[in-house]
Protein backbone atom coordinates (compact mmCIF):
# COMPACT_ATOMS: atom_id res chain seq x y z
CA UNK A 1 0.00 0.00 0.00
CA UNK A 2 1.08 3.57 -0.68
CA UNK A 3 0.14 6.83 0.98
CA UNK A 4 -0.11 9.65 -1.54
CA UNK A 5 0.05 13.28 -0.38
CA UNK A 6 -0.67 15.93 -2.98
CA UNK A 7 -0.26 19.66 -2.34
CA UNK A 8 -2.39 21.51 -4.91
CA UNK A 9 -3.92 24.90 -5.65
CA UNK A 10 -7.21 25.40 -3.74
CA UNK A 11 -9.21 26.12 -6.91
CA UNK A 12 -8.19 22.72 -8.34
CA UNK A 13 -9.66 20.65 -5.47
CA UNK A 14 -12.99 19.93 -7.18
CA UNK A 15 -11.25 18.96 -10.44
CA UNK A 16 -8.95 16.54 -8.62
CA UNK A 17 -11.80 15.10 -6.52
CA UNK A 18 -13.95 14.50 -9.60
CA UNK A 19 -11.08 12.92 -11.55
CA UNK A 20 -10.26 10.56 -8.67
CA UNK A 21 -13.91 9.62 -8.29
CA UNK A 22 -14.01 8.73 -12.01
CA UNK A 23 -11.26 6.13 -11.51
CA UNK A 24 -12.91 4.72 -8.39
CA UNK A 25 -10.89 6.45 -5.65
CA UNK A 26 -13.38 7.71 -3.06
CA UNK A 27 -11.45 7.81 0.22
CA UNK A 28 -9.33 10.88 0.83
CA UNK A 29 -8.64 13.57 3.39
CA UNK A 30 -8.31 17.22 2.36
CA UNK A 31 -6.73 19.83 4.60
CA UNK A 32 -6.26 23.57 4.12
CA UNK A 33 -2.56 24.34 4.50
CA UNK A 34 -0.18 27.21 3.81
CA UNK A 35 3.28 27.12 2.28
CA UNK A 36 5.55 28.03 -0.57
CA UNK A 37 8.22 26.50 -2.75
CA UNK A 38 9.79 28.25 -5.68
CA UNK A 39 6.71 30.47 -5.87
CA UNK A 40 8.04 32.40 -2.83
CA UNK A 41 4.80 34.34 -2.28
CA UNK A 42 3.94 37.80 -3.51
CA UNK A 43 3.41 41.39 -2.34
CA UNK A 44 -0.01 42.85 -1.61
CA UNK A 45 -1.23 46.29 -0.63
CA UNK A 46 -3.67 46.76 2.25
CA UNK A 47 -4.80 50.23 3.31
CA UNK A 48 -1.95 51.82 1.41
CA UNK A 49 0.79 49.66 2.95
CA UNK A 50 2.66 46.99 1.05
CA UNK A 51 3.38 43.67 2.74
CA UNK A 52 4.84 40.30 1.77
CA UNK A 53 2.56 37.24 1.63
CA UNK A 54 5.05 34.38 1.80
CA UNK A 55 2.85 31.49 2.94
CA UNK A 56 0.25 30.91 0.25
CA UNK A 57 -2.98 28.94 0.71
CA UNK A 58 -2.84 25.37 -0.62
CA UNK A 59 -4.82 22.14 -0.21
CA UNK A 60 -3.20 18.91 0.97
CA UNK A 61 -4.96 15.75 -0.19
CA UNK A 62 -4.00 12.48 1.49
CA UNK A 63 -5.06 8.96 0.51
CA UNK A 64 -3.85 5.39 0.88
CA UNK A 65 -4.17 3.24 -2.23
CA UNK A 66 -3.12 -0.29 -3.26
CA UNK A 67 0.44 -0.27 -4.63
CA UNK A 68 -0.79 -1.48 -8.02
CA UNK A 69 -2.89 1.71 -8.47
CA UNK A 70 -0.23 4.21 -7.39
CA UNK A 71 0.86 5.32 -10.90
CA UNK A 72 -2.74 5.62 -12.11
CA UNK A 73 -3.64 7.83 -9.13
CA UNK A 74 -0.54 10.01 -9.57
CA UNK A 75 -1.25 10.50 -13.30
CA UNK A 76 -4.87 11.40 -12.51
CA UNK A 77 -3.88 13.99 -9.90
CA UNK A 78 -1.22 15.54 -12.14
CA UNK A 79 -3.61 15.81 -15.08
CA UNK A 80 -6.41 17.34 -12.99
CA UNK A 81 -4.25 19.74 -10.95
CA UNK A 82 -1.88 21.04 -13.64
CA UNK A 83 -2.20 24.63 -14.84
CA UNK A 84 1.33 24.82 -16.22
CA UNK A 85 2.20 27.74 -13.96
CA UNK A 86 4.52 27.95 -10.98
CA UNK A 87 2.80 26.88 -7.76
CA UNK A 88 0.84 23.91 -9.17
CA UNK A 89 2.09 21.79 -6.27
CA UNK A 90 3.84 18.52 -5.51
CA UNK A 91 3.03 14.86 -4.86
CA UNK A 92 4.78 12.73 -2.24
CA UNK A 93 4.49 8.94 -1.96
CA UNK A 94 5.15 6.86 1.18
CA UNK A 95 5.08 3.15 1.95
CA UNK A 96 2.31 2.06 4.32
CA UNK A 97 3.03 -0.98 6.49
CA UNK A 98 -0.56 -1.71 7.52
CA UNK A 99 -4.11 -0.38 7.38
CA UNK A 100 -6.88 -1.47 9.77
CA UNK A 101 -10.58 -0.64 9.46
CA UNK A 102 -11.72 0.01 13.02
CA UNK A 103 -15.35 -1.00 12.41
CA UNK A 104 -14.68 -4.66 11.57
CA UNK A 105 -10.90 -5.20 11.85
CA UNK A 106 -10.37 -5.56 8.06
CA UNK A 107 -6.65 -5.33 7.31
CA UNK A 108 -4.42 -4.44 4.37
CA UNK A 109 -6.03 -3.61 1.01
CA UNK A 110 -9.42 -4.81 2.33
CA UNK A 111 -9.37 -1.94 4.84
CA UNK A 112 -9.07 0.63 2.07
Amino acid sequence: MKKIEAIIQPFKLDDVKDALKEIGIDGMTATEVRGHGRQKGHKEVYRGREYQVDLLPKIKIEMVVPSARMEEVIRTIVTAARTGKIGDGKIFVYDVAEAVRIRNDDRGDAAL
